[in-house]
């Protein structure tokens, strides 16, 4: 038997409720999973039916505290965001103490990745390993796939940081929840669609912005995430990676400022929300995390 965790990633937090509700992205999480194959993850992962499983591991670099494996219903992820938090989350609630207090080094297939405390955690965003435009074929499919007015469409780029992301910039967070996509489309791609509420300020006019540690607490945009990988068609309730991604493309350009707080998970009945700040050179992807299960599993 294994030590076993299921916790909720990046929920809401009202003022004045004790612990947000069930609102986030669920999160599996298998303790002490070193010794397990490939395919009993795989299998296991299947059967929990989450966006994400992980099997946290003994580190194999000396300066990683733990070590991550991150696998969906259709195979293994080398990164992906809320795994990051929801894992550092229950290994640090397992009793894991890290080599610097105040930081987790998670170790996984994208390397090393720092994980920060405080009010939420907060992971810092890794390297895009595919930026830039997106061709102009591609770029029609993808429109095809959201069923969108190309007039609504502001901007397309490559996000990737592992998943395969291609994120959207559109006219407004209503355009973003309108959004009824044409799953045949899909076939494998992975997009990731943002849009500002009209009453969010410009961040190039030096209005204040909201930010993960105080100030304005309503959301400054609405994300969406829809993934298929030629099998399989879904939208993720609430995504770390993609929100990565969109605030490299896009604080990166000066379209979104440097502390911000995002919705998603709107259209699925969720309420995700991911907090993103920058600091010197890191981008910081946060959220709350509450275990929701604690028990064993035999795998």
């Amino acid at each position: 038997m294994r030590p076993f965790r299921q916790v909720d990633v990046f929920p809401a937090v009202d003022a004045g409720a004790s612990e947000p509700g069930f609102r986030g992205n669920a999160l599996a999480v298998v303790h002490d999973a070193d010794g397990l194959t490939d395919e009993q993850m795989a299998s296991f992962a299947r059967w929990t039916n989450l966006s994400e499983t992980v099997f946290v591991m003994a580190p194999t670099d000396p300066a990683a505290d733990y070590r991550v494996r991150i696998w969906t219903t259709g195979g293994e992820l080398p990164f992906a965001g809320h795994p990051t938090l929801g894992s550092a989350h229950a290994w640090l609630e397992a009793g894991g103490v890290p080599h610097d207090a105040g930081t987790v080094v998670q170790e996984c297939g994208a390397g090393l990745v720092s994980v920060r405390s405080g009010d939420v955690l907060a992971f810092a965003a890794p390297p895009l390993i595919r930026s830039g435009p997106v061709g102009a074929d591609l770029r029609a499919r993808v429109g095809r796939a959201l069923v969108i007015d190309p007039g609504q469409v502001l901007d397309m780029a490559w996000i990737d940081n592992g998943p395969g992301w291609i994120g959207v910039e559109v006219d407004s967070a209503a355009t973003v929840l309108a959004i009824e996509p044409s799953i045949p489309d899909f076939t494998d791609l992975k997009v990731a669609v943002i849009g500002r509420y009209a009453e969010a300020p410009d961040p190039q006019a030096g209005k204040p912005c909201a930010s993960p540690e105080g100030g304005r607490s309503e959301p400054f945009v609405e994300v969406r995430a829809f993934y298929a990988d030629g099998r399989d068609f879904g939208e993720d309730p609430v995504t770390g990676s993609a929100n990565a991604g969109l605030a490299q493309w896009l604080v990166g350009s000066g379209r979104l400022p440097t502390a911000y707080i995002a919705s998603q998970g709107t259209r699925l009945q969720r309420k995700g929300r991911v907090h993103v700040e920058a600091i010197d050179d890191d981008l910081w992807i946060g959220g709350a995390t509450v275990t929701r299960i604690v028990g064993e599993v035999d795998i």
